[in-house]
């Protein structure tokens, strides 16, 4: 009898146990549909899981053929190095709106606009893999952007959505065809919100009028006219009065000074700049900096620590080995690389172009 009622009991808490599982995930599911209703209702924008699903390309998805006048393929005169992958840009504008020029600082987008960076690497075979696609989108709901990167799968079929990042073992090609094995690191959300941000807003980097002031090889007309001519980008004038920012590998073109200040302004300056992410520093390599201090020039630094490698100053005229700069870009390691997101390797090509400046810079 005693037997019979502690099965009872047993059972009855049992039940018990299994309704309140129910219920509460009753209750998350709720939680998620009328936060989705809340989002749709508010016209607010809600990433898809995977990156098929956006309808961005046609036909085979890793080929990356955008679908003809909505997705707009760009390229960079001077870009961003990420481990020497392969980059591929474009701008999705709303149906009927335009970007609106500006002299300096990124276009003025509509809302809804999506800004998509597609990252791949050429592997042993000359084949070109994808490893991820980010995305930023100016959310309609509140004016801001936002962001969500997509990692693609090993049948290179399609990418899906991830939050907290990831790490790719590859085996890549550098830019002389060397093969180099490294570990990728895609980042996580709060990662890209570092890179993006000035004065605590999230903001696109690339698409700057000087960075995309120029002719794509093979094309005949400039790539901001034929935005102009598409009716895509409004306000555009004349173009010998848009700034264009030098390409760091042109040495026929533009002198050393000119190529270094520009790869600095695209490798460092989203964060190195009044408002970034290392405002505090007091360096800020943007272009247009003008003050040699502020460059870095005899400069002590203010927060580097152990990363400094036990060096005095940021840049010291015409010795590179003992500045700052170019000893943290030629590392990998943790608390000294600069910079510290974004790659796992040393751009062997681009801190020799800092070394060669810091070398035939004049002393003061």
């Amino acid at each position: 009898m005693i037997l019979i009622f502690k099965v009872k009991k047993i059972f009855l808490y049992g039940s018990l146990i299994s309704l309140s599982v129910f219920i509460f995930s009753f209750l998350i599911e709720s939680c998620k549909q009328s936060e989705k209703k809340q989002t749709a209702s508010s016209g607010g924008f809600e990433f898809k899981e995977k990156l098929s699903e956006y309808g961005f390309f046609k036909n085979d998805l890793k080929k990356l053929d955008p679908i003809n006048g909505q997705v707009i393929r760009y390229e960079l005169i001077t870009p961003l190095f990420t481990d020497y992958a392969v980059k591929d840009r474009f701008i999705v504008l709303p149906k009927g709106k335009q970007m609106s020029y500006t002299a300096s600082g990124v276009f003025d987008f509509p809302d809804s606009t999506i800004i998509i960076k597609n990252f791949a690497y050429r592997d042993s075979l000359h084949q070109k893999i994808m490893i991820e696609t980010r995305l930023l989108v100016k959310d309609p709901a509140d004016h801001s952007w936002k962001v969500m990167d997509y990692v693609w799968n090993k049948e290179q079929t399609d990418a899906e959505k991830t939050i907290i990042g990831a790490s790719v073992p590859i085996k890549l090609r550098d830019d002389n065809d060397n093969l180099i094995s490294t570990v990728y690191k895609v980042p996580n959300t709060n990662d890209c919100k570092r890179c993006h941000n000035n004065n605590n807003i999230t903001t696109p980097i690339g698409p700057k009028a000087r960075n995309l002031n120029f002719t794509l090889a093979g094309q005949k007309d400039n790539q901001l006219a034929q935005w102009a001519s598409g009716g895509w980008l409004k306000e555009l004038p004349e173009l010998n009065k848009v700034q264009q920012l030098p390409d760091w590998k042109d040495s026929i073109h533009y002198s050393l000074e000119q190529r270094a200040r520009a790869y600095l302004d695209v490798n460092c300056a989203h964060c190195h700049i009044k408002g970034g992410d290392a405002y505090n520093t007091g360096l800020f390599l943007n272009y247009d900096e003008t003050d040699a201090f502020h460059i870095g020039v005899m400069k002590e630094p203010v927060s580097a620590g152990g990363g400094a490698g036990g060096l005095n100053y940021d840049v010291i005229p015409k010795n590179y080995p003992n500045s700052i700069l170019a000893y943290r870009m030629n590392s990998t390691e943790p608390g000294t690389a600069m910079p510290e997101l974004g790659r796992s390797l040393v751009h062997k090509e681009g801190v020799r172009l800092i070394q060669q400046w810091i070398s035939k810079m004049k002393s003061k």
